[in-house]
């Protein structure tokens, strides 16, 4: 059996331990899913290595990998750059070409693959500015553009195989692997440098956690390859034998899922979120008994206790609910999913509690680009399991609450550092702990919990400090609201910038017989819609210190976005970019 110390060896284990399995990786072309087998895909992986040393490549080369959606060729690639001791850039498909231009010189890219006409497009925009980058490869066959291809033909020739192998018996587990850019919320992105042990040792350490039937489980893939968190579970899927389907694109995943039956996947919290949504908009259509049905249902699944907690009489009800309601939902999700896996935000507990009670469990864990991610996760097996935490701290990384309750996390999965920036690593790392700038605390039976961000906690004039993450977490829970970011540093009290759900809107407009216009410019200014959302602001407040309560909002016409730049490609609150973009509406807020 293959001993993984470097993260090209999980292809070689598994194959050792599975032989090889004919659908190790499957991407979708021309409506049909095309299968990689575990030996199709190290021996294409060993064909680009082959090739790679044929053009030159030397140790600690960059080579970057840029894709709109996550594939097989994606793997093939990271695979062959990593046996010939390279290191991959993988970088977001959405950003501006500046930050393209920025990451690319910064880190010193060599060579550059894309997925796309788009990306080779940005890229050709800055191409004069980038003088390290000799040559640039598309997956998709784009005109004047070298394509993959063309390097599995120089590297059938296997005549040069043992001086691939001799490199990679040269590259130490100790030794750089990646570079991941983070995507960042100010100021230019800090390139992460993870070596081989920071993310196997992650792997091996997460992989108890996660329940799998070795060799015969099937994964859909649709989160961003170039983040951390896909990508360290995809290598934990190869790790475990899953079968990989790689989802077309987010816009697709409902009939993907469909097609693919996955009995696991990963998501964010957003689109577990809208998952749910679209779920209860369906139930809120239904009539009669089959509606009475449905939210009897989702009511029992909003009181879920793991483990039985709720007693025989809630357990029987759930075993009807489960049988009449949540069956269906499960069908809908491809009939076979066991499990979702949730990171790079907080969930919401409500929604903890109801895909547990569906027997669609979502697993939240915890864990930073920087700690390669994962520092904790939830279990359902053996009481791992507790809502409202991010579970217990995986096996081999050890974490401490610092006086102010600022996370810090030690271990194997803690970076080498930032490239290029001595400075800013030795502030995040002291005495070998990695300074999260989360808060959070630890309980009595080893749980974590987060509570927000340190650095986006903030005290108003009365010196209150606001939990930003937390009251967001608990708006959205509306159906009337889509996006909020509270707001107020300094200030009074706290107020609120919200895009609206304007889909919602529109159908309670509509049942409503209220006329609130066809653009998102009136319905944000007429005044039943804002009555309404105040409405529901007013009863969540009730939830809070009258301190933290939003006593002033405003809402936004535009759909907040990644492109628009209010949201990181994680989906996350870019706060400083908002704050400049509805500046006009904060001196609106707190001008009276």
């Amino acid at each position: 059996m293959t001993s993984i110390t470097r993260i090209f060896d999980f292809p070689y284990h598994q194959q050792d331990k599975f032989t090889s399995i004919p659908d190790a990786l499957a991407s979708k072309q021309n409506g049909a899913w095309v299968k990689v087998s575990t030996e199709e895909y190290i021996a294409k992986a060993n064909s680009i290595s082959r090739a790679l040393l044929r053009m030159g490549i030397q140790k600690d080369d960059k080579i970057a990998i840029i894709s709109s959606n996550n594939r097989t060729e994606w793997h093939i690639v990271d695979i062959g750059v990593l046996q010939t001791g390279a290191q991959t850039v993988p970088i977001y498909p959405t950003i501006s070409e500046h930050d393209y231009e920025y990451i690319l010189n910064h880190s010193e890219a060599s060579y550059c693959f894309v997925s796309d006409e788009e990306i080779l497009r940005k890229i050709n925009l800055v191409k004069h500015n980038l003088p390290h980058l000799k040559e640039i490869y598309s997956f998709n066959t784009i005109p004047n553009c070298k394509n993959w291809n063309e390097l599995l033909d120089l590297g059938k020739d296997t005549s040069n195989q043992e001086e691939v192998e001799a490199r990679k018996n040269s590259i130490k587990t100790e030794d750089l692997a990646t570079i991941i850019y983070t995507s960042g919320t100010t100021g230019n992105p800090k390139g992460v440098m993870l070596s081989h042990q920071n993310i196997v040792s992650n792997v091996l350490g997460s992989a108890p956690r996660i329940p799998f039937g070795e060799g015969k489980s099937r994964a859909l893939s649709f989160l961003p390859i170039c983040h951390i968190f896909e990508r360290m579970v995809l290598y934990l899927y190869q790790y475990y034998g899953v079968s990989i389907y790689f989802g077309e694109s987010i816009e697709k995943i409902g009939d993907n899922i469909k097609e693919v039956q996955p009995n696991v996947i990963t998501a964010v919290p957003r689109l577990i979120e809208k998952v749910y949504d679209k779920i209860y908009a369906k139930g809120a259509e239904l009539t009669g008994i089959k509606k009475k049905l449905f939210f009897w249902a989702i009511n029992l699944g909003l009181r879920y206790e793991p483990y039985g907690a709720n007693g025989f009489w809630y357990e029987f009800q759930l075993k009807i609910a489960r049988k009449l309601i949540f069956s269906k939902w499960k069908e809908g999700l491809g009939g076979k999913l066991e499990v979702m896996v949730s990171g790079s935000a907080a969930l919401q507990t409500r929604l903890s509690r109801i895909f547990a009670a569906a027997e669609i469990p979502v697993m939240e864990g915890y864990g930073l680009t920087e700690t390669s991610p994962v520092i904790a996760v939830n279990d359902m097996r053996n009481y791992g399991f507790r809502i409202g935490t991010v579970g217990k701290v995986i096996d081999n990384v050890e974490v401490k609450i610092a006086e102010d309750g600022e996370i810090l996390c030690k271990g194997p999965n803690v970076m080498i550092g930032y490239y290029k920036n001595e400075k800013l690593t030795n502030e995040v790392i002291t005495d070998g702990y990695f300074h999260t700038g989360d808060i959070g605390n630890i309980d009595q039976d080893g749980f974590l919990k987060i509570t927000d961000r340190k650095k986006e906690m903030f005290k108003t004039s009365g010196g209150k400090y606001i939990a930003p993450q937390l009251i967001e977490n608990t708006m959205k829970q509306s159906r009337f609201i889509e996006q909020i970011m509270v707001i107020g540093e300094g200030q009074k009290m706290p107020g609120a910038f919200i895009q609206p759900n304007f889909e919602f809107v529109k159908e309670w407009a509509r049942k409503n017989k209220v006329d609130i216009g066809k653009t998102n410019e009136t319905i944000v200014t007429n005044e039943k819609v804002i009555a309404r959302i105040q409405q529901e602001i007013e009863s969540i407040n009730s939830k809070f210190g009258h301190w933290e309560q939003i006593k002033k909002f405003e809402l936004t016409p535009n759909v907040w976005s990644i492109d628009g730049g209010e949201l990181t490609p994680t989906l996350k609150l870019k706060r400083k970019n908002v704050l400049e973009k509805y500046q006009d509406l904060y001196n609106k807020i707190y001008s009276t």
